[in-house]
């Protein structure tokens, strides 16, 4: 299972709000079918296809070129783990039985 975190920045817009740009980015990756949860700083994906990822990143960071900003920049992180298959749930599963 391919574990991604993305986060996509518009350089130079008009106003300090990024909502738009997001929703247009969220969009991409729902067109694209990838599983994805949005969170306040990025947006987590999931697939167990390296093409799928790589083609969600894309989408997303073209279409807030789309909304309208010039300037774009895109940090991605990548955990793929191929010894065992692990959803991000089960991550998060781990770790709050070990606070328990």
């Amino acid at each position: 299972m391919i574990s991604a975190e993305i986060t996509i920045i518009p350089i130079g817009t008009s106003g300090t709000s990024l909502s738009r740009y997001v929703a247009a980015a969220v969009s991409a990756l729902k067109e694209v079918g990838i599983k994805y949860e949005l969170s306040g700083m990025g947006t987590l994906m999931e697939t167990e296809n390296p093409q799928e990822l790589f083609k969600a990143i894309e989408a997303a960071h073209e279409a807030v070129f789309r909304e309208g900003a010039e300037r774009v920049t895109t940090s991605v992180k990548i955990d793929d783990r191929r010894d065992v298959n692990r959803s991000l749930k089960d991550k998060v599963s781990s770790v709050e039985k070990r606070l328990k």
